[in-house]
């Protein structure tokens, strides 16, 4: 393990000057010892970043990682591919299958990259959103609340048409269920009044 920090191993791979190259950093994600793969984990959230470009030829380790790595390897992953997807939504699509497969089992933090991502996907295409609307209504139906909160105004604006009006149904009927204050704040976000009891 290097005793370099993140961001300077980060702008090394990126100068060509590290001893490991990008793709052992990234391949280090699934690595046994917790250990190499936390700081390999760190060095790609640097790449993320500070070259978010050089990671465009690894969307394939980089899913691997969100499927099979630790959470926190997930984690880095997950929101990885949410940055890449304004470089190249279509690479990061090719592996949408993939990913709505992950989600259910994914720990908290990986599903937030996958929605994000999704979101992402979504606003960069209006084609991905039919693929996609069934997972984006799991998460919103299943949020806790300030998660739900923050998804709803990621997701619900990368929508359009059917799948906006299912997404938007999901999160307007759980307006009850949620504490008052975060209900107040999804309903103006949604622009409806909530029902007092």
């Amino acid at each position: 393990m290097s005793t370099k920090g993140a961001s300077a191993i980060a702008a090394e791979v990126i100068a060509g000057t590290e001893v490991r190259s990008l793709g052992q950093w990234l391949a280090a994600l699934l690595d046994a010892n917790l250990v190499n793969a936390t700081q390999a984990a760190r060095v790609v959230d640097e790449l993320v970043q500070q070259q978010p470009a050089l990671l465009v030829p690894q969307i394939r380790q980089l899913v691997n990682a969100l499927e099979k790595g630790t959470p926190r390897a997930a984690q880095t992953a997950a929101h990885a591919l949410h940055a890449l997807v304004a470089l190249a939504p279509a690479k990061v699509a090719r592996h949408m299958d993939r990913l709505r497969e992950a989600f259910d089992a994914a720990a908290d933090e990986t599903k937030d990259g996958i929605v994000l991502t999704f979101a992402a996907l979504c606003s960069a295409s209006i084609a991905y959103q039919k693929r996609v609307v069934d997972v984006l209504e799991r998460a919103l139906g299943s949020a806790e609340p300030r998660t739900l909160q923050r998804w709803s105004e990621t997701v619900l604006p990368a929508l359009k048409g059917e799948p906006y009006a299912q997404a938007r149904a999901v999160v307007e009927g759980r307006l009850a269920d949620l504490p008052k204050p975060i209900a107040q704040k999804v309903a103006a976000q949604l622009g409806v009044r909530l029902r007092h009891p």
